[in-house]
């Protein structure tokens, strides 16, 4: 996830307008469950790329006592922690239409 994009979403999540959200596929339900897939993707990336930045500051040790904070983890850790939620980015990305999304013709059938 790009940083300059996560930085201008704002971390609290607003009311939204469902018949914005729904006027984009026609049917809320799908638009719903396509921002819920965009945010599930974008979990998956934040977490990812967390995970691979903590890990340089794994110690290979059992012992307890050795174990010490160290700043740089603390503050990748409270920068994430500062990211707005995946599922206010994934409706902001929706709704600025910066989704790419496809229907399947299968599902005109039960429309």
């Amino acid at each position: 996830m790009k940083k300059s994009v996560s930085n201008s979403i704002n971390p609290l999540a607003v009311t939204r307008d469902l018949t914005e959200i729904k006027d984009k596929t026609g049917n809320l339900y799908k638009s719903i469950a396509i921002i819920a897939k965009r945010a599930n993707q974008i979990n998956i990336v934040v977490r990812e790329e967390l995970h691979s930045k903590l890990e340089e500051f794994v110690t290979t040790t059992d012992n307890l006592e050795e174990v010490h904070e160290n700043k740089e983890q603390i503050e990748i850790s409270r920068f994430y922690e500062r990211l707005p939620n995946p599922a206010l980015v994934a409706t902001e990305e929706f709704l600025e239409g910066k989704t790419y999304y496809r229907q399947n013709e299968d599902e005109d059938l039960f429309s």
